[in-house]
């Protein structure tokens, strides 16, 4: 699916806004394909598809953990070794290109081992929601401008995650899946981010 999305998206060059409603489209479409088979599963089946899909680590054991840490290791230093190109592509695809990079397979690469660790991210715990959203704008308004926000980003979305799951636990009589705890507090600070970049016309 994300081959597909990019492929879509790639027409006259990727384009962020054309990236994010394609994506948008088909999430859209997934969405009543995922629906569709729920409607169909069993009471038992039913409850651990929607346990994972808000996005859950109760029960979570190293037999999940472990596939996590292998791709981190995999593919953590592809998207590390494509910091320098990426800062370049901020400036713009023509001045990437002019600088020497090569846009088109730079951003093939990094969209492969993007996808490729949180493919297996969400199949050890779900989809957790926001963490996306908020780890990267909340890491570069800690470490400020000039400087890539790849790996403090990276920091940031696990610490949220690990806050989120102990809020979740322990902060009420009840116990909540993360995924809640995180949507909960992510969807407001995402709207203050989107209210604040409409205002300075500015990007997150």
């Amino acid at each position: 699916m994300a081959l597909a999305i990019y492929v879509l998206s790639s027409r006259g060059g990727v384009a962020g806004t054309r990236l994010i409603l394609v994506g948008i489209g088909i999430s859209a479409m997934l969405t009543s394909l995922t629906d569709w088979v729920l409607s169909k599963a069993g009471q038992w089946d039913l409850q651990e598809a929607l346990r994972w899909l808000t996005g859950s680590l109760n029960n979570t054991s190293w037999e999940q953990a472990l596939p996590v840490l292998g791709s981190l290791v995999v593919l953590g230093p592809v998207l590390l070794s494509r910091v320098a190109d990426l800062r370049a592509a901020q400036l713009g695809e023509d001045t990437a290109q002019a600088l020497g990079v090569r846009v088109g397979r730079m951003r093939l690469v990094v969209v492969v081992a993007a996808v490729g660790l949180i493919a297996v991210a969400t199949a050890a715990c779900g989809p957790i929601a926001f963490v996306a959203f908020l780890s990267g704008p909340i890491a570069v308004r800690i470490i400020g401008p000039g400087t890539s926000p790849l790996l403090p980003a990276a920091l940031v979305g696990a610490l949220l995650v690990l806050i989120a799951d102990l809020v979740g636990q322990f902060a009420t009589g009840t116990r909540y899946p993360v995924g809640v705890v995180t949507g909960v507090l992510g969807a407001p600070y995402l709207l203050y981010l989107i209210i604040s970049v409409n205002r300075r016309g500015s990007s997150l």
